[in-house]
């Protein structure tokens, strides 16, 4: 099999119409198919063009909050990477992981639970009334408390990802995001990750309509 010779600045183009080719003219209102075609593009896996699921104008809530400059709290310092911190700092926004901080790691010790979940009450103090966007890719707790504290009244999110991988509590914490009336995007199932919950976001800040 021969290696096609590609421009750098022309990959990204050409693995757009890969994805748009294979969709075999599977087409979404935008920016949702910004969004489906980016979380393949980062993955190489066309399952999210049927595992994710929205909320109602979801997709437009996020990019209207992104623009209005929100906190954006992930739960992994590999999905506070993947995200544009230039391109969201335009908006005025900004984000944070505490999940290494020694008060969270000290706090979740004391208390026997997940550093995920303290991580996600720092985030709520640290936003402070602003727009809250939460990211998660990796841990189903942050999911269970953030609904825990969406029940309370402790916090209204202006958008949840909910995208975290694996086996353990992974769909039931989808599932309770789904459940609560806030606006949501989640890969139903046990697929997800830092990457594609970056990429969502990234979607959303790269969307110009």
């Amino acid at each position: 099999m021969a290696i096609q010779i590609v421009k750098p600045d022309e990959i990204e183009k050409k693995s757009m119409e890969t994805i748009v080719s294979e969709l075999g003219g599977r087409t979404w209102p935008e920016p949702r198919f910004s969004i489906v075609k980016r979380c393949i593009h980062t993955s190489a896996d066309f399952d999210y063009a049927d595992n994710l699921c929205f909320s109602e104008n979801a997709e437009n809530i996020g990019v209207e909050a992104i623009r209005n400059g929100p906190v954006i709290i992930t739960d992994t310092k590999m999905a506070a990477a993947g995200i544009n911190k230039t391109r969201l700092a335009e908006y005025g926004g900004e984000v944070h992981c505490f999940i290494s901080d020694e008060d969270v790691a000290a706090a979740a010790k004391e208390r026997g639970c997940t550093r995920a979940t303290v991580a996600m009450e720092k985030g709520v103090e640290v936003a402070a009334g602003r727009p809250i966007i939460f990211a998660i890719g990796n841990a189903p707790t942050a999911l269970v408390r953030i609904a825990e504290m969406i029940d309370a009244g402790e916090v209204k999110p202006a958008l949840v990802i909910g995208a975290p991988v694996g086996f353990v509590n992974v769909v039931e914490s989808k599932e309770l995001i789904m459940e609560r009336d806030v606006p949501y995007i989640v890969p139903r199932g046990r697929k997800g990750g830092s990457n594609i919950a970056a990429t969502i976001c990234n979607a959303m800040m790269y969307y110009k309509g």
